[in-house]
């Protein structure tokens, strides 16, 4: 039995670290495919860590729009932070071992932050329809009351969830079975080593994660229903499209986020492949969080602006810094 199969005495899991598998690349092509995560995954701290800064020390984006878009920002970061740089471990140091606690809170982490997303993208919605559908009485709507218990509830909502069936799962025996076939801690690999009986695990998630995904997306449909018939009341072709612009930017990080996410979530135990099952892991846990800045930035005038100015600010201490030199 090697080191990495070992079996702890008196665990009756008979695991104490778990083998990850990650993409099985070798030569070249790993090489490559470790540097294109590596960029990625530097393009995902960079854009989301001045979404977050900018929106927070520009007082003209001290709106709640900008508020959720800084929360979902640190959502992507936190995110990012709990997968890639353990997936990079595994492809370039070939370090495929992480402890059965380690595991434990990299699912628990996943789950929270992946609720957490699906909550902030509902508020986000709702945040558009009251922008658009009650534009006189968007203030009081979207007070700043509301919006800290909006944001608050999101980052919560996953609390319950994560530590419940993490602990769950991980109390389960998985009889010295050890080697994920994925590159992190997700329910469905992990489920498979488990040598239990687990249909009432698969039913009870199968319905928190659907009403986890349910009850944002209904607000979110709900949402864009109620803007559409508000859009289409305006007379002018300009003013619908300035009213739709200010929703393109969220329909799309929606679109990408539940068309990916929701393929593996909504089925613990899928019959997809392996390696389909990781490409679509990788398209939510790397490509999304990178994009999602980009989406905001080119979409949104004010954010530019925003970032042009923080750029000539930094620029001009710069200069007045080296000024100030002594010759």
């Amino acid at each position: 039995m090697g080191p990495a199969e070992e079996m702890k005495p008196g665990n009756q899991t008979g695991t104490t670290h778990f083998l990850l598998l990650g993409f099985g690349f070798q030569g070249k092509t790993q090489l490559l495919f470790s540097t294109l995560i590596s960029v990625m995954f530097l393009a995902t701290l960079v854009g989301n860590s001045l979404i977050a800064v900018v929106t927070a020390t520009d007082p003209l984006l001290h709106t709640p729009m900008y508020y959720f878009l800084r929360n979902l920002a640190l959502t992507e970061i936190c995110y990012s932070l709990s997968i890639v740089p353990k997936m990079l471990a595994i492809q370039v140091a070939e370090r495929k071992i992480i402890s059965f606690t380690a595991c434990a809170l990299q699912l628990n982490c996943v789950i929270l932050l992946v609720t957490c997303e699906c909550f902030l993208l509902g508020a986000m919605a709702y945040d558009r329809q009251a922008a658009i559908c009650h534009p006189l009485h968007y203030g009081t709507i979207m007070s700043s009351d509301r919006c800290f218990k909006l944001a608050l509830g999101s980052w919560l909502s996953g609390v319950p969830v994560a530590l419940g069936f993490t602990t769950w799962l991980f109390t389960l025996p998985f009889c010295g079975r050890n080697r994920v076939d994925h590159f992190f801690c997700d329910v469905s690999p992990v489920l498979k080593l488990v040598c239990a009986d687990t249909a009432l695990f698969e039913l009870l998630i199968f319905i928190a994660i659907v009403i986890i995904v349910m009850i944002p997306f209904s607000l979110i449909a709900t949402s864009y229903l109620c803007i559409v018939h508000a859009v289409l009341q305006i007379p002018s072709a300009g003013g619908q499209r300035k009213a739709f612009s200010t929703c393109a930017s969220h329909l799309v990080v929606v679109t990408l986020f539940y068309s990916t996410a929701g393929i593996i979530h909504l089925r613990p135990k899928s019959s997809l492949s392996s390696s389909t099952r990781k490409m679509v892991s990788l398209s939510y846990t790397v490509i999304t969080p990178m994009l999602n800045p980009i989406i905001y930035t080119l979409r949104n005038r004010e954010v530019k602006q925003s970032l042009r100015r923080h750029l000539h600010k930094c620029l001009r201490r710069k200069q007045m810094a080296a000024f100030a030199l002594p010759r």
